[in-house]
């Protein structure tokens, strides 16, 4: 989570790729503190008329991918709280149906300049912060288990009834 204060955090989870270099909350670290954070699925929840599903996103061929990510430090009475976000862009066509924002994936070969804190031209970094190729992912429904804070494990990502987004 991205704040200073916890009051703040679920504001500043996602920021969105189209102003983070011009945003002040953010502007400084897309500069100089940008991360990778590594995940091999998201959810996403559609709105319906019976309420919101959750969809889990993943790579086609299962592997570990990474998050574009800033990340920040700030101390309050000595102590340092470490605090990042993960950026987000217009949804592909496979996340479109779902959600109108995506997390930013990055290509593999595009980690090193991500991260190279020498590279700090926006029109450069932000030409990386752009939708993921659907046809390299796979989305599915999956139980409300997963809505509520502090569930784990295997069901949160087994799919519903075996569908997959397109059954």
């Amino acid at each position: 989570h991205w704040a200073k204060d916890a009051s703040v955090a679920a504001r500043t989870i996602n920021a969105r790729a189209e102003t983070v270099a011009e945003k002040p909350t953010y502007r400084d670290s897309f500069k100089s503190r940008r991360c990778l954070i590594p995940a091999d699925g998201f959810y996403e929840w559609q709105k319906r008329a019976s309420g919101k599903q959750p969809y889990y996103f993943k790579m086609n061929d299962g592997k570990v991918f990474a998050f574009a990510g800033l990340w920040d430090e700030w101390w309050r009475a000595g102590t340092s709280l470490e605090s990042c976000t993960i950026l987000t862009t217009e949804p592909n066509e496979l996340t479109r149906p779902i959600h109108n924002r995506m997390p930013v994936i990055l290509q593999p070969t595009e980690y090193d300049t991500w991260l190279d804190p020498d590279v700090n031209d926006p029109a450069r970094l932000g030409s990386l912060l752009r939708p993921f190729p659907a046809r390299q992912m796979a989305a599915y429904p999956v139980s409300t288990f997963v809505s509520r804070a502090g569930n784990e494990g295997p069901t949160c990502i087994e799919p519903l009834d075996g569908r997959s987004l397109f059954d």
